[in-house]
Order: C-alpha cells, then sequence, then structure tokens
C-alpha cells in the first residue's frame, strides 16, 4: 500500500467485476477508473464464484499504482444432515469470501477455486466443501460472506443454532484469518442479522469488518442493472416477486462508507488491515513449456532439434526439386540461420512439440493441413513436417513468423481432419498428462442488437417493436458498431427515441449493459499445455459441453499467466480430399496429394473457367468471377488470388488481370523493386514485399522491416514519423532521390494497410489447388466426397448435385 494508507480510513474490499457474469455491471476497466478517480491506494475484487478476471484485475490495478487484493466469493455446500433438518431443498446456502494475503494463499485460492468447478458436475452453479479450508488458510483471508453469506442466511431463516455452528466451523477452520462481515444497505433484514453477527464476533473474539458490494458505479445505474438481475433470473421488471438489489449496491466511496460505520470504527479498520495482511498479487509470467527431452534442458531441447531439422531438409531437398536458381547450400544456410534464432530465443522445445504431435497424427493418416498463417514461412518447420510448402521456392520469408527483433512466440495454427483432430487432442494429453492439458474459455457478450433484445423483453415491450429498432442497428461482426454509435447516426433511433418514453428507457439500459459478459463458452481451437498440472499455474473451469478441463482466463490472460496456446483446428477440406483418395484407391488409382505436380493444364483450365463451385476458397460467385477476370496459370496466380480476395485489396484485381493479361504495363515504383513486385506484376499484395522492399531499397533487416510493417498496419502517427524518417534516409544512402523515396514510403504505406500474410496464402491456395485438381481430373470421386460430408446440408447438397449434373455425373 501507498504512504496515503497511513491516513486511511477505508479499503473498498468487495468490487464485484462483470465476471460476476449478468450480475456485475462494471468491467475490469471501470473498476480500475474507480480506483483512480477516487485515489484509493488499494482495492479488493471477490466476483462470484470465479476467478475469471483475477490477472486482469491485479495487472490493470497495478499499472495505476493500486495495490489488488484478488479474491472471490464462494456458495457453501450443505451437507445431507443440514438441508434435512432445515427442510432446504437447495444444495447451498449462502457464500463466504476469500482473499490472498501471500503466494501460498494465492495457489490455496486457484486450487479451490478451480476444485469447485471441476468436482463430479452434479450442481449448476460451483461450490466448495466447508472442509476444504482445512491446511489452506494459512494464506487467506476469510470472509463470512456478508449479504447472502454462510451466516447471514441461517439468521434471516430463524436457524440460530445453525448459524451458531456455522460461525464455530469457520472459526476453528481459519482463526486469525476470519473476519465476520457486515454490510448496511438500508434494508430491515440488514439490521436483523447484524445484531447476530456482532454477538458472535464479540463472543468469539473475531473482528468485525464493513464491506460493500459494489455491483455498480453509481445509484443512476440501478435501474440499468436491475434489468441485468432480470436478465440473470429470467424474469421481467414488473415482476414484484423477484430479486431485487438496491440503490446503495453501488460503488460506496470511502468518506460515504466512513460516515455510514462511524459507530462502529474497527470494522473500518479490518479493512485497512486486511489490505496490509495482502501482500501478493498474481503477475505476468514468461512462457512455460513441459519439458521435451529426457533431462528438460535446454541444451538437449536445441540439440535436439538441430538433429531432427537437418535430417528432415535431408530428406525434403531428395524428395523435391529445389527452387529455381537455388542450391542445396541455401536450404542449408537458411536452416542454420532459422535454428539460431530459434536457440537464442529459447524455442526449440515449441517446434519439437509441435513436430511430435503432427507427425504422430500423420504417422496414423490423420489428415493434416500443409500449413497456415506465417509459420510456413519457416524452413525449420517444413524440414521437420509442421508444414508441406517450400519456404524458399515461394519466397517466404521466416522474419514474418519469427522476428528476432521483437520476442514473441511463435504460433503455428495447425488444421486437422475434423473427425479426427479429437484423437490428437487424446494423444496430447496422454503424453503430457490429463491434469496438464486443457483448453481456453471464452466469454460472450451482450451485443448491440442482442442487448436491444434482451432488455426489451424484460421491458415487455412488442417483439415487433423492438425487432424493427435493432434493424437500425448496424450488423458487421468484422467491425462492430456500439448501440451508442448506432443511435448517433441514425435519426430513426433518435426519433423513436425522444417520441417514446420506453424506447427511450430501452436505448439508454441497453447502452449501459452493452459490452457486459453474458456466459462463458469455450475456445474453438486453442489447447494450453503446461509444464505441470495447470492449476498451480492458472483457475480451472468445467464447460459442461467437453470433458477436458478449461481455463478460467480468456486467451489473452492465459498467454501472460505463462500458458502457450496450441490451435487444433479442424478443416473439413481435408476430410474431403481424404475420402476422394480412399475412394479413387479403392478403384485402383493411388493419389500422392502431398507430391501433386503444380502445373497441371486441366485444373488451371477449370479456374479460369471459374468452374469452382466446392472447391476450397474459391467457390463463392465473387470468386469465381475474379478467376475468369485473372485466368490463372500458374500457382503463383492463385497464391495473389487468395490474398486479393478481400474488402480493400480485391479492387486491384482488376489492374492484376490487366497487367498479366498485357493491356496495362507493370508499374514497379523504382528499377530495385523489380525482382520483389515482378510475380505480382507491380501490385503490393503481400506483407513480404512491404518487407523486401524496405530491406533492397533502405538497408532495413528483414526483422527491422517487420517492424515497420507492423507501424504501417497500425498507423501510429509518431512511429509513423519515425520510419518515414528511417526508410527515406536508407533510401537516400542508397541513392535514391529524396523526394522519390518520400513517394514510394507513401505508396508503399497505403499497400501496407491492405497487405496479407503471403505465408497464409500460399499454403491455402496448396489446398485449393489440391481440390482444384481433384474436381478436374477425378471428378466423380471428387463429388461424392463433398456430397458425402455435407449430407445434412440441402443447400450445399443441391448446388453440388446441379453442378455434378451439369458434367453428366450420374
Amino acid at each position: 500500500m501507498t504512504d496515503q494508507s497511513a491516513k486511511l480510513s477505508y479499503v473498498h474490499l468487495r468490487g464485484l467485476s462483470a465476471y460476476s457474469l449478468l450480475e456485475g455491471a462494471l468491467t475490469v476497466k471501470k473498476l480500475v477508473g474507480l480506483a483512480k478517480a477516487n485515489g484509493l491506494p488499494a482495492m479488493g475484487l471477490a466476483d462470484k464464484g470465479n476467478l475469471f478476471g483475477a490477472l486482469e484485475f491485479s495487472e490493470g490495478m497495478a499499472g495505476i499504482g493500486v495495490q489488488p487484493i484478488v479474491g472471490l466469493s464462494l456458495p457453501v455446500a450443505l451437507d445431507e444432515d443440514t438441508r434435512a433438518q432445515s427442510r432446504v431443498r437447495a444444495t447451498t446456502d449462502g457464500s463466504i469470501v476469500l482473499y490472498a494475503r501471500n503466494d501460498a494463499g494465492y495457489e490455496s485460492l486457484m486450487r479451490i477455486a478451480s476444485r469447485a468447478f471441476l468436482k463430479p458436475a452434479t450442481e449448476d452453479a460451483p461450490s466448495i466443501e466447508l472442509d476444504w479450508l482445512a491446511g489452506e488458510t494459512d494464506g487467506l483471508i476469510v470472509l463470512t460472506g456478508g449479504d447472502g453469506g454462510y451466516l447471514d442466511r441461517a439468521i434471516l431463516a430463524g436457524r440460530a443454532d445453525v448459524a451458531r455452528q456455522r460461525f464455530d466451523a469457520m472459526r476453528d477452520l481459519a482463526g486469525d484469518a476470519l473476519y465476520v462481515e457486515l454490510q448496511r444497505y438500508g434494508r430491515p433484514e440488514d439490521a436483523r442479522t447484524e445484531a447476530a453477527l456482532v454477538e458472535f464476533a464479540y463472543d468469539g473474539g473475531i473482528p468485525l469488518v464493513a464491506t460493500n458490494t459494489a455491483y455498480f458505479a453509481e445509484a443512476a445505474d440501478f435501474d440499468a442493472h436491475d434489468a441485468l438481475m432480470c436478465l440473470s433470473a429470467g424474469t421481467v421488471m414488473s415482476d414484484t416477486n423477484r430479486p431485487r438489489l438496491t440503490p446503495n449496491h453501488r460503488f460506496r466511496t470511502p468518506d460515504e462508507m466512513t460516515a455510514l460505520f462511524a459507530d462502529l470504527p474497527e470494522a473500518l479498520a479490518s479493512t485497512v488491515e486486511i489490505a496490509r495482511r495482502c501482500h501478493v498479487r498474481p503477475g505476468k509470467r514468461a512462457p512455460i513449456l513441459p519439458r521435451f527431452t529426457a533431462d528438460g534442458s535446454i541444451e538437449s531441447e536445441n540439440a535436439a532439434l538441430c538433429d531432427m531439422a537437418r535430417s528432415g531438409l535431408a530428406e525434403r531437398l531428395d524428395a523435391v526439386p529445389l527452387a529455381e536458381g537455388h542450391t542445396r547450400a541455401d536450404y542449408e544456410d537458411r536452416l542454420e540461420y532459422e535454428l539460431q534464432i530459434i536457440q537464442r530465443m529459447k524455442y526449440s522445445g515449441y517446434f519439437l512439440i509441435v513436430s511430435d504431435f503432427i507427425q504422430w497424427a500423420k504417422d496414423r493418416d490423420i489428415p493434416v493441413g500443409p500449413g497456415r498463417g506465417s509459420g510456413a514461412g519457416s524452413v525449420v518447420a517444413w524440414a521437420l513436417k509442421i508444414t508441406d510448402l517450400d519456404p524458399i521456392r515461394f519466397g517466404l520469408l521466416f522474419e514474418r513468423f519469427l522476428n528476432p527483433e521483437r520476442v514473441s512466440m511463435p504460433d503455428f495454427d495447425i488444421d486437422f481432419c475434423p473427425e479426427r483432430r479429437e484423437e490428437v487432442i487424446r494423444y496430447v494429453q496422454d503424453k503430457y498428462g490429463a491434469d496438464q492439458v486443457a483448453q481456453i474459455i471464452t466469454f460472450g457478450t451482450l451485443q448491440a442488437r442482442a442487448v436491444l433484445r434482451d432488455v426489451g423483453r424484460v421491458l415487455q415491450m412488442r417483439y415487433g417493436q423492438v425487432d424493427g429498432l435493432c434493424k437500425l442497428v448496424p450488423f458487421n461482426p468484422s467491425n462492430p458498431v456500439t448501440l451508442a454509435e448506432a443511435i448517433d447516426s441514425e435519426p430513426q433511433l433518435q426519433a423513436a427515441r425522444d417520441e417514446d418514453p420506453l424506447v427511450a428507457q430501452l436505448l439508454e439500459t441497453g447502452t449501459k449493459l452493452e459490452g457486459l459478459y453474458r456466459h462463458p463458452s469455450t475456445h474453438a481451437a486453442g489447447i494450453v499445455i503446461g509444464d505441470r498440472p495447470l492449476d498451480q499455474l492458472v483457475p480451472m473451469f468445467r464447460d459442461p459441453r467437453s470433458d477436458m478441463p478449461v481455463t478460467q482466463f480468456n486467451m489473452k490472460w492465459a498467454e501472460s499467466a505463462g500458458l502457450v496456446k496450441f490451435d487444433f483446428l479442424g478443416l473439413k477440406t481435408l476430410t474431403v480430399i481424404e475420402k476422394a483418395v480412399a475412394l479413387l484407391r479403392q478403384g485402383g488409382i493411388d493419389v500422392d496429394m502431398a507430391h501433386l505436380p503444380l502445373d497441371d493444364a486441366k485444373t488451371y483450365k477449370l479456374m479460369a473457367e471459374g468452374d469452382t463451385v466446392g472447391v476450397f476458397q474459391l467457390e463463392s460467385a465473387g470468386m469465381r468471377d475474379a478467376l475468369r477476370l485473372i485466368v490463372p496459370d500458374r500457382f503463383e496466380d492463385v497464391i495473389a488470388l487468395v490474398a486479393l480476395y478481400r474488402p480493400g485489396p480485391m479492387d486491384n484485381i482488376p489492374t492484376y488481370g490487366a497487367r498479366k493479361a498485357g493491356r496495362e504495363e507493370p508499374d514497379y515504383l523504382h528499377p530495385k523493386l523489380e525482382p520483389i513486385l515482378k510475380e505480382t506484376y507491380g501490385v503490393i499484395i503481400y506483407q513480404e514485399q512491404v518487407m523486401e522492399i524496405a530491406r533492397v531499397l533502405s538497408g532495413y533487416s528483414l526483422g527491422d522491416a517487420d517492424l515497420l510493417r507492423r507501424a504501417m498496419g497500425k498507423k501510429i502517427r509518431a512511429e509513423m514519423d519515425q520510419q518515414r524518417a528511417r526508410f527515406v534516409e536508407g533510401a537516400v544512402g542508397n541513392g535514391i532521390e529524396k523526394a522519390r523515396a518520400q513517394h514510394i514510403f507513401e505508396l508503399v504505406a497505403r499497400f501496407a494497410d491492405y497487405g496479407f500474410n503471403k505465408s497464409h496464402a500460399a499454403a491455402y491456395a496448396l489446398v485449393a489447388y489440391q481440390t482444384a485438381w481433384l474436381k478436374a481430373n477425378h471428378p466423380v470421386e471428387f463429388f461424392a466426397a463433398l456430397m458425402t460430408l455435407d449430407l445434412t446440408n440441402t443447400d450445399k447438397l443441391s448446388e453440388f448435385y446441379r453442378d455434378a449434373r451439369r458434367r453428366e455425373i450420374e
């Protein structure tokens, strides 16, 4: 805590974030803002049932110089005797609050929170057994739970004997870590519980502590939060027989709390005492990977990687022709260069882990994609058979994947056949341990249209009226428009708001609730692998739809906690290819899809005619038009089209086609750039071209050129000004006129905004080529595979059937 704590009379302990799903209306960012605005030296977080926001809260508070106090509120499960005696049907009856006061305490919090979710899923919500605290309280602070707490519920139910038993049990377990929690919201029940709680505390020699759970920021937010409570309970605001809070369930300032508990100064002092006792905060960690080699040392992993990569490259070069203009030594030099960087950045283990599970899959004939993302630019990855595209042949850059000038984890996204993807994940679980492998949580949010529909229901507005208002909100998943932005830009929404008070309430409430978390889910492809049981690194969660544990931190914060993500993606096209090849094999035709010649005339004829229904990446009507315009006759054209067919860059498709056909002369900007831009007829399409331009024209290293590319994409003015000066200075030093260099920089910057990752485009172009080849050369088997996998999709099935009939395939 800061020096302010010496004169502080109250510390806010009971922050409740939006991670208390459909209960907390304050995002972590807003909690941080409240702490800053009120000059708090410390603040606590006690979300309901989870630690979803623990690391985010910790980092946010530390970032403004506020001490974070991390905890959570957990329901306590009732034993069978208590349920029988009290005739309570519920499985829980009130919560307790736990805070971490040291490293051991935070580890206890993670264990307890994980156990609450991972125990046999027989209940709707996570809960704990009180005896779980045995042996865990040395590092914890324990609060009796306040409003809705483990003691309060029993007192309000008239079960004084049960309340006393619970208090005694908690005191026996927690000792001097226990505090009796008092909350004053101005309701009659608060006074009823307080008298008994004070008596327990004084009789048992346990300190009192004054708290106030902050569900929302200020009293003006009460109505919006009340609507949120209705969403949570599945009821409507006109229902008088429903759970309700008060305007006092807000963030009360220290001055308000000091005045409110002026008669119990020791309860206020306890908040400061707890803050002083809690001297731990979750922090970020460097990436943690499981050991791959027997001794787990970096040296042995480096040696294993070098041996495997060198022998793997030799196998590759014996099997495929060298890239035009290159020698075997060029490949070997590039491999050694990459190995040096990988070892220097200590990522050998990562490459070995990925290579291992991909090779395991390939050994069992599980279809694996040729690559996706920037990983296809690595010769080491190609040598290890992580990817299947020769990076040198297609001019793919390693620095786009792993930049020696910017330390960040490599990230291989791997496509598997969806039907057998789970087999690979099971192998990883078996190899590293089921408790060391998990999926990653995600959170659904109340988006603009959805929040209007939800709030409209709790306000009991007519469906047609709400639906009409929702349709006035632009729907753009790639660049979502907020409700406030929609209202500002749509006169009809403004008019409806001004004419109808109920619409005004709908829009105001929706604006306040938009963006809050609605429900937890699981990342579709992300898997994390640790070097120890994961609940020692992050709290764990269970998704009832999955039999794998899930991290309680989302992808960003799981990685910040040291976990490394591996993407196991499902790509149906791989299954289509596998089934078509199997059908061909049944007919006595063996096809090696990994070594197809990339110059098949029938395949390019099919593409040039736009006959690509069912062909990966090339099947949309717009893409078929683009194919007819470009008339591809080489693999590089397919790569270019995969990269160009996106909003913005697709404006260059006619230019590419005209230059390719000779109707327009290519513009290479400068003779030095012709070798870089010749493949694309002077059109800057790829991020790798931007990097090469900076290297050739201005003397950038490829690592620095990748930083330039990133800066151009972000368009941060100060960074762009710095890069412009460096680019121009380097170009002038290379004999280029300053005005010309400035002009080239501006042109490159404009193209860089749309530039695409060539490594990804090339890998996906290969899958596109493979499916086009099957359709051109073996259409019967191709259509049979396609239609088998889309039997339940009548629209697709009808489209494939019509296309097959057009080819006179019955």
